[in-house]
Order: C-alpha cells, then sequence, then structure tokens
C-alpha cells in the first residue's frame, strides 16, 4: 500500500539515494539534484510540510520537494526535485506525490507552483508554460519545459521574473 507522509530526518539518507538513482539515467539531469535537496533543507526556502515521501511497505521509493520562490512580491513555490526510483516509475506514484503537494501547497496559502521540466509529463497534471501566467524564468529555456500551475483560482494574476532559492545556484 503506498502512502505518502512529511519527511523525517532519519529519511534524509534514504532520500538521498532515492534522488541519485532516480536521476541517475534522466535524460535532463546535472548529477547533483540529491545534493540540491541537503542544501535546500538547510536554506531558508524549505518548507518542511511539502516535502514528501511515498512509501511502499516501509520502502521509500520516492520524493518530492516544493520551496519558496519569489515572483514579484509574491512567495510562491517551485517543486524540484521529484524522484521516483526506477522500478517504480510509471505507476502513478510521482503523479500522487505532485497532487498530494498541490493539496497541501494550497491548505498553506500559496498560490502557484512552477517547474522545469518534461513538456509531455507535466501537463497531465495542469502545468501549463509559465509565460501564459505572464511568469518568467530567470535563464534561458524553451517555454514548453518551464511551466507553471494556478493551485488557488481566486488569486489575482502576478507577474514578473522567478527568484530562485540560493541553493539553486541560478
Amino acid at each position: 500500500m503506498l502512502v505518502i507522509r512529511k519527511e523525517t530526518e532519519k529519511d534524509y539518507l534514504k532520500i538521498y539515494n532515492v534522488v541519485e538513482k532516480a536521476f541517475k539515467n534522466a535524460e535532463h539531469r546535472d548529477g547533483t539534484e540529491q545534493d540540491l535537496v541537503v542544501n535546500l533543507r538547510k536554506g531558508e526556502s524549505y518548507i518542511p510540510e511539502l516535502s514528501l515521501v511515498a512509501e511502499i511497505n516501509g520502502l521509500i521509493v520516492g520524493y518530492i520537494m516544493f520551496s519558496k520562490i519569489q515572483i514579484g512580491e509574491n512567495t510562491e513555490i517551485a517543486l524540484a526535485p521529484l524522484a521516483v526510483l526506477p522500478e517504480y516509475q510509471k505507476q502513478g506514484i510521482g503523479t500522487k506525490l505532485i497532487l498530494e503537494g498541490h493539496k497541501k501547497a494550497k491548505e498553506m496559502g500559496f498560490h502557484y507552483s512552477v517547474v522545469l521540466g518534461s513538456k509531455d509529463y507535466y501537463p497531465r497534471l495542469g502545468y501549463i508554460p509559465a509565460v501564459n501566467y505572464k511568469i518568467q524564468a530567470p535563464f534561458e529555456v524553451e517555454d514548453e519545459n518551464f511551466m507553471a500551475i494556478k493551485l488557488n483560482e481566486t488569486q489575482t494574476e502576478i507577474s514578473g521574473i522567478v527568484k530562485y532559492a540560493k541553493e539553486f545556484g541560478i
């Protein structure tokens, strides 16, 4: 049975290994995704409630982290990373992690989430090119790969260039 829950300190090493294995053969990776997680936990943008694990029979098979970003005057969130062990991919675990993260983020008062990722994966979950919301990446990227989702439809429109946490090195 799949359980999605908030990460705990005792999970950190297991999460490190999950992220490292998940990105080992990824098409777009820089090889430091697992270290980014460690560094983000130490920074001001870390949101413990939005760092979630997916567990099957006590084994951590997936992980997601959302961290604070700035878009103009607004504090919103970025999804990075999403990791599922290779042998558990294509089973809906990543989708469940994202949906649970979105639900918690909305409850916490966040209105937008951005992601740099696959144009084939994230649109299935409601992400659209961020430029449609007048949200811009702070780096050169194809519009179809820099996406956003509006978590709260009653939120007024925002615009601006995303300012990531310093741990991203952007």
